[in-house]
């Protein structure tokens, strides 16, 4: 019998390898806000906790589990001149068009939770537009039953609202859900709203980041379907 009746994923860290796809994007974005300076460019990576020579994000970022509102007043800040509305727009848009890395091939991966009847959502602190846009770059957008970003009007985690929004948009109880993340912010959130918390290191966090607020840890996603039935 399977754990679960439903599972919410997170995007970034989570279907997707973080630093494979944002890190990469961060680095051009750091380039494109300094015009190419290198002192704004310093600026840029110290207020993000980037690291310019190694193109990483450092895992003390305020941008990995923060919104796209909060990524922009981050980077605003060593920005003294530019508006702040300005440079969230230029988020949203350049990372609807980030290079993805799906931490597993995502079409027959959720194609097989699918014929196991679960339902499946995305929860992101991401624009619901760059979560939709990801999505149908890799086409598994139509995979889903739910979709949601920090701007779709249910909150952003760590608040366990987005994903309550989940369990009543495809009525499955909280506790027969399974919220999967890479961040303490997912899991955290997953407890509040009453779920079942499986964390995965394809993000920035470490294990023992992570196993206070999980009932497991795995590599991947890949690893949760044989998981749920143990």
């Amino acid at each position: 019998m399977s754990r679960a009746d439903a599972i919410l994923f997170d995007k970034d860290g989570t279907l997707f390898d973080f630093h494979a796809t944002w890190s990469t994007w961060a680095g051009q974005v750091i380039r494109d806000l300094a015009g190419g300076e290198a002192v704004a460019m310093a600026r840029l990576a110290e207020a993000a906790h980037y690291d310019l020579a190694a193109a990483r994000f450092l895992p003390t970022s305020p941008i990995i589990a923060g919104t796209n509102r909060e990524a922009a007043e981050c980077l605003a800040g060593a920005l003294h001149d530019r508006d702040v509305d300005k440079i969230e727009i230029h988020l949203m848009l350049s990372a609807a068009e980030a290079p993805l890395a799906p931490a597993v091939p995502l079409a027959p991966y959720l194609d097989g939770l699918r014929a196991r009847g679960l339902r499946l959502g995305v929860v992101t602190n991401d624009t619901e537009y760059g979560a939709r846009a990801h999505l149908g770059t890799v086409g598994v957008l139509e995979r889903f039953d739910f979709i949601a970003g920090f701007d779709s009007g249910h909150g952003a985690k760590p608040a366990p609202g987005p994903l309550l929004a989940f369990a009543r948009a495809v009525s499955v109880a909280p506790g027969r859900v399974v919220m999967v993340g890479d961040s303490t912010h997912d899991l955290i959130a997953g407890r509040a709203a009453g779920m079942v918390c499986v964390g995965v290191l394809t993000g920035t966090a470490v294990e023992a980041d992570l196993a206070p607020f999980a009932d497991a840890v795995l590599p991947d996603i890949g690893h949760l379907p044989e998981w749920l039935l143990a």
